[in-house]
């Protein structure tokens, strides 16, 4: 596996909806801040790049509530031309209880346009 990213924390009250259990877009929000809290522990501040998302696909497998501990661990599956394509796994404990691929597209920062990614940033993943 490539180098995998682990990020912790606590069910808050915010994120609840009215079944008293997380959210499901909460979830795609902890998924979009683990994806850039890797890229910012790997890559630095952008490189002249921002990043996309052109699909997300998530699975839920089982809830979660009110101050439970969450495992998110992210990794960067393969980068090709334009597409990177990350991994999310969020775990309760040993339980996996939701995971996600998400189909990333680099765009030139001052052009806004599609972007190879450069063989120096696909190897610090």
């Amino acid at each position: 596996m490539a180098s995998e990213f682990i990020h912790q924390l606590e069910v808050s009250e915010a994120d609840l909806d009215d079944l008293k259990h997380v959210n499901n877009v909460v979830y795609l929000q902890w998924v979009q801040r683990v994806a850039g809290m890797h890229w910012f522990s790997k890559a630095g501040r952008n490189h002249g790049v921002l990043w996309v998302v052109r699909k997300h696909e998530i699975e839920y497998f089982k809830p979660a509530f009110l101050g439970d501990l969450l495992q998110l661990k992210t990794w960067v599956e393969s980068m090709e031309g334009i597409v990177s394509l990350r991994k999310v796994a969020i775990y309760r404990g040993e339980t996996l209880i939701c995971s996600c691929t998400s189909h990333w597209v680099m765009l030139d920062e001052k052009t806004l346009r599609p972007r190879r990614i450069p063989d120096v940033i696909a190897q610090l993943f």
